[in-house]
């Protein structure tokens, strides 16, 4: 659109540049006309001239400019009487003092030639100006257009949200605080401004976001970020200090601000001035209102790296929740709600083994393809022929899942068993590890010591050992944790520089690797029945939280 209002200028514009230049170019072709001319004497002058008239004459001291079929001469003025220039033909400019007049010509012509371009521009911002406010009337909505935000009312709790059980135990605090603030402010509590989830499309982080809202009774102000991204710089700002200002007149509220990324990145490089103006608004806003206003600040995003540094500060988003794909028994749950209220004969067991590394959206996708085909052969219930027709629909369509053969299921539940079991020996702490996903995120403290960062060395390679020693092959599947003990061992000699000797940097890297590499053969030749076990939980139950790969190391010695 800015383009289309900037060409509609193009031609009353581009007059007034083009008289411009050519005025400039009127100046030097006045000012380089001596420059070009031929000296001449005055018999040389007098020959030509007896032949030709002079198409101009120029007097400009010391010389006599003169054009004759379009060649430029000059002779000395004072070589001709007055009479005889007089004579030759007509004069075009005369001046003894040609110097102070060809100045003061020259800064006229440059003062309106500013004034020109200075006019131009004054126009075009007015009618700019008139462009946006007719824009601005005529394109955003009425109601935002007068700053008004609607509040939704959620109509889903807990209970609509299936599985995500660690989640909402997280998101407790936070609904007991909108239902209470008064609470936590005579304490002198302060909760988290604002929460961020992370995690991969289709998951449901905006179910479980409305279900806070519904669960605590507040109004719910949705948002999708990239609605903030606006042509004209300045809108998207005021879009979001309007959210900020009604979610206060209705606090307790929740404003949830979708795929934060889209406003949220890292500054620098190709900067965005819009967007930049909106992520400045957004965190000022977020600095302008205490914890007890009783406005909580949720947002979702499956690209947490690419966040700038000041949304993920301390007073911010600085808590944040993952969210990964759905565990066996989240998958078992999530088909029972979607087929509440469906007639079917299925069982749901079977089919949430089937669909490991769907989301709850291809789930949910799936139960609906499944119906609609048992509709179209007129059957009375879904069946299990019916997810087997669709369910290649759904994994090849709309959704892109990681799906998994038996084989792979195997090598992979094997994989992470090893890093599972590793990871409890060494007491680094994990939330879950599963055979679609790994949470295993070291909480690193300000000061970190180089045996705790060579335990988590010897997490990263656990699975590679144990999958080669058991098949006798590598597989593709450890490239990222091989990639990051890599970065990590790199980083305790260059970074940290946890090395006694710094003559011989450049080896001690990978001895850091290979010693960590054999200190994990004989850890998991000592917990092979472990790792058997583990393994086989892996696969019944697709994730093992510490507590549990503990309580079977326990039972196992």
């Amino acid at each position: 659109m800015w383009q289309v209002i900037s060409t509609g200028r193009v031609s009353k514009n581009s007059k007034i540049i083009l008289i411009s230049i050519l005025l400039i170019l009127s100046i030097f072709l006045f000012v380089n006309l001596n420059k070009e001319a031929q000296l001449l004497s005055k018999s040389e002058a007098s020959s030509l001239l007896e032949k030709n008239a002079p198409q101009n004459i120029l007097i400009k001291a010391p010389y006599l400019y003169f054009e004759l079929n379009n060649q430029h001469y000059k002779i000395a003025k004072e070589a001709y009487s007055q009479e005889e220039i007089f004579s030759l033909g007509k004069i075009e400019y005369y001046e003894d003092k040609s110097s102070m007049v060809d100045t003061l010509l020259m800064l006229l012509l440059l003062v309106t030639m500013f004034y020109l371009i200075f006019a131009a521009r004054k126009a075009q911002k007015k009618q700019t100006e008139m462009m946006l406010k007719k824009v601005t009337q005529t394109e955003i909505p009425p109601q935002e257009a007068n700053g008004y935000i609607k509040a939704q009312q959620a109509l889903v709790n807990f209970s609509d949200v299936a599985g995500m059980h660690g989640v909402k135990e997280e998101l407790q605090e936070v609904i007991d605080f909108l239902k209470h603030p008064e609470k936590y402010k005579a304490f002198d509590i302060s909760l988290p401004k604002g929460v961020l989830l992370v995690g991969p499309p289709g998951v449901g982080k905006t179910l479980i976001a409305k279900a806070v809202a519904g669960e605590a009774n507040v109004p719910f102000f949705y948002q999708s970020a990239a609605s903030f991204v606006q042509i004209y710089v300045g809108m998207g700002a005021k879009r979001v200090a309007e959210l900020f200002a009604k979610a206060k007149e209705m606090a307790p509220s929740i404003i949830f601000i979708d795929e934060i990324d889209a406003v949220g990145k890292s500054r620098g490089g190709q900067n965005n001035e819009e967007r930049e103006a909106t992520l400045n608004q957004l965190l000022t806003e977020m600095d302008g209102f205490e914890e007890s206003t009783g406005v909580m600040v949720i947002a979702a995003t499956n690209k947490i790296e690419v966040l700038d540094d000041a949304l993920l500060r301390a007073g911010r988003f600085d808590r944040r929740i993952h969210i990964g794909l759905p565990d066996f028994l989240e998958r078992s749950e999530t088909l029972k709600l979607y087929l509440k209220g469906k007639k079917h004969r299925l069982n749901i067991d079977n089919i949430a083994r089937l669909t490991i590394g769907f989301n709850s959206a291809a789930l949910s996708t799936l139960v609906n393809e499944a119906a609609l085909y048992a509709l179209r052969l007129n059957k009375s219930f879904i069946e299990e022929e019916a997810i087997e027709a669709v369910r290649e629909k759904v994994l090849l369509g709309k959704f892109k899942i990681k799906n998994f053969s038996e084989e792979e299921r195997s090598i992979q539940a094997l994989y992470q068993a090893a890093k599972a079991i590793t990871a409890a020996w060494l007491e680094l702490e994990f939330e879950k590890i599963g055979i679609l996903s790994s949470q295993f995120v070291p909480r690193h403290h300000e000061i970190v010591s180089k045996t705790f960062l060579e335990n988590e060395l010897k997490v990263l390679l656990a699975g590679k050992i144990a999958t080669q020693k058991h098949y006798g092959e590598l597989f593709s599947n450890a490239k990222e944790d091989i990639k990051v003990a890599k970065a990590l061992s790199f980083q305790i000699v260059e970074e940290f520089f946890m090395i006694e000797n710094h003559l011989s940097v450049a080896t001690q890297s990978q001895e850091i690797l290979t010693r960590a590499n054999d200190e994990v053969v004989t850890l998991l030749s000592k917990l092979q029945r472990v790792l058997t076990k583990v393994q086989a939980y892996l696969l019944e139950n697709e994730s093992i939280s510490m507590t549990q790969t503990k309580k079977i190391i326990d039972e196992m010695f």
